[in-house]
């Protein structure tokens, strides 16, 4: 949870690219919090809260994929 607000404090700056990776990074913070909120809700209480956990799985797919798109970008088009 405090994962959020470093985030949510780069949302706010100037710089566009800045931007966009905070957007990711606010994608994976979220999509962590459903996993291991679901989990561990499954564990401690009694009723199956697996639903949330599985919640989680789409965003953080999708934040990985598209780091790694970016990744391999940047890695075949050096800018220096």
């Amino acid at each position: 949870m405090l994962g959020l607000f470093p985030v949510i404090h780069r949302l706010r700056e100037a710089d566009s690219a800045l931007r966009s990776k905070a957007r990711l990074d606010l994608l994976e913070v979220v999509g962590s919090l459903l996993l291991f909120g679901g989990s561990l809700l499954s564990l401690m209480v009694g009723e199956s809260w697996f639903w949330l956990g599985l919640a989680g799985f789409p965003p953080l797919t999708a934040v990985y994929a598209v780091k790694g798109v970016r990744r391999l970008r940047a890695r075949r088009h050096p800018t220096a």
